[in-house]
This record gives C-alpha cells, structure tokens and sequence, in this order.
C-alpha cells in the first residue's frame, strides 16, 4: 500500500455508468491509467463529482475496490465515505480500510448548522475507527468553514487526521492559518475544479482536488507555480480555467461536463449520467464543446510541444 503523501493533483475519478445506468465497473481501470499516467499525486472516490449520492452503499464501496484494484500500488486512492449519522460514516470508513484505501475522506456534515464541538465528536468517532489518514472536506457555500483552531486540535487528538480540503474564495490568509496551527501538519487541498490553483500555491496548499478531465494539465500548472515559474503555469492556467468556471455552475452540468471532456480525450467509453440529472439547454451544450475543443488544441499543442524538445 503506497504511502498517503499528498503534493500535487489528486483528481475524484467519475463513476462511469453504461447506456442503461448501471455502473460499468470495468470503465475504472482506465480512468485510473490516465491519472497515474498524467502525474497525479493520488485519487479520490466516490465523491460529489463522483455522482456518490446517486450511489447505493454496495456501490459505493465497490467503486473504492474497483479504484485500489486498477490502482495496482502506482498510485494512492483515497475512499470517499459521506453519511450524515456518525456511526455510519465511521462504519463506511472502516469499510473503506478494509477494501484497500490509502486514505479515507469524509463530508463535513453541512445539512443543518452544527457547532464546532459536535463536528469534533462526529471526526472524533471516524478517527477512533480508522488508522489510515484522514481527509476532511469542509464546502459549505457563504457559510462558515472549520476554523484553524478546530483543525489543529482534531490534529493534535488525532495525528492520522492529515489534510482539509476547502473550497472557498479567497482563502489564502486561512492557508496560511491552518499551517501556522498545526505546525504545516496538516495539508491544505483546494477544491471547486481547481479554480484557484494559482493564488493558493503561492499561500502554501499541498495539493488540488479537481475532475479528472484536466488532471493532467493542472499537474503542469502545479509543479510550474510551485516551481517559480507562475507565468509559464498561468498560460495553461488561463486556457483551461474557462471550461471549469461554466462548467461549475450547477453540479449536475459538472458531471456531464466531465464526461463530455473525458470522452473526446478517449478515455471514458460511456458519457452516461446517472438520473436524476440536468439536461442542457442547447446553447450550453454548444458552448461546452467550444471550450472542450480549446482544452483538447492545448493539450494538443502541448504534447507537440514535448515530442519536439524530446
């Protein structure tokens, strides 16, 4: 089992479903190819961009299977495990340990306003039931997120809790703080697709959660802003970062976004969205394969680009 260190890209891979809904549990194997082969630091599933709420239990568990079974050790996969009750969260948790995962991530419980000793009881049992590391992704939009105080004392409770993943903006003087209470033992991943990747690797995060679709492109942009070299990474940055704002606007167009970008790229077979979904209006649908079209001409112009200073 590698290692759970996260530094880079760890993209939630898709469930892929075939024509009639149901998954198509060999559709995993391919999409966890192309993340090992794009650089990724690790994997996540099933998570929201994984249509997990559309998922059954079983299924669930069995996409974490599918996921560390394609993985074949190249590459750590972290096991989504979101349940509103504690006591199921912790079970899903533990269910994802035993099925292979290197790590296991869990939902803030944002249903209804809980205050921050509850949330520490709820982790608390997670924490108590796992030893592999532990991922909390805090998205609670225009509300409050967990403050650096909680997070440095979960961590100091729990030293396997190791990374939040937030997805707010402007968030870089809570990087900041988060690292600063907790010694930088505790990673800091930004979510919402990446969109900002660029200001937040200059604040310290340790990592993107973004789709699939443009992992491999955010690898570059990644090591390019960690590297010094902003403007490089903010030419890849800038021909990618239209395709996720539009398609961010509605979760459920997220996901029939990704699957559009992750079937002309060749590497899912079925663009299936489970239902219930969105159907989009025309217009959208034809700005999606504008923006689609850009994303492929860099990767494109990128490859080229490789091949002749090879």
């Amino acid at each position: 089992m590698p290692a759970l260190r996260i530094q880079g890209i760890v993209p939630v891979i898709p469930t892929p479903f075939l024509s009639d809904e149901r998954v198509d549990w060999e559709g995993f194997a391919p999409l966890v190819d192309f993340a090992v082969a794009g650089g990724c630091s690790a994997v996540c599933l099933p998570a929201y961009a994984s249509e997990f709420y559309k998922l059954s239990d079983e299924e669930r568990l069995r996409t974490v299977q599918q996921a560390a079974g394609a993985a074949r050790g190249r590459i750590p996969v972290i096991g989504q495990a979101n349940h509103a009750s504690a006591a199921l969260a912790a079970k899903a948790a533990r269910d994802v340990e035993v099925a292979g995962a290197d790590g296991v991530a869990v939902a803030v419980p944002r249903l209804f306003g809980l205050p921050e000793d509850d949330l520490f009881r709820y982790f608390a049992r997670i924490l108590e039931t796992v030893r592999i590391p532990l991922l909390i992704q805090d998205y609670n939009p225009g509300g409050p997120t967990l403050s650096p105080p909680f997070i440095a004392g979960l961590h100091r409770h729990y030293p396997h809790f190791r990374y939040i993943k937030l997805e707010e903006p402007l968030m870089a003087a809570k990087v900041k703080a988060i690292l600063e209470a907790t010694g930088g033992e505790v990673g800091v991943l930004e979510g919402w697709g990446g969109m900002y990747t660029l200001e937040l690797v200059d604040a310290g995060i340790c990592g993107v959660m973004p789709g699939l679709a443009v992992s491999d492109l955010l690898v570059r942009v990644f090591r390019l802003a960690s590297a010094g070299r902003k403007p490089e990474a903010y030419e890849i940055f800038a021909a990618i970062l239209p395709q996720i704002v539009f398609s961010l606007q509605n979760m459920e167009f997220y996901h029939y976004a990704e699957k559009e970008l992750l079937g002309a790229r060749g590497i899912l077979r079925e663009r299936t969205v489970r239902g219930v979904t969105l159907t989009p209006d025309p217009v959208d649908s034809s700005h999606l394969d504008f923006l689609n079209r850009q994303v492929l001409a860099l990767v494109r112009k990128l490859d080229s680009t490789r091949t002749a200073k090879s």
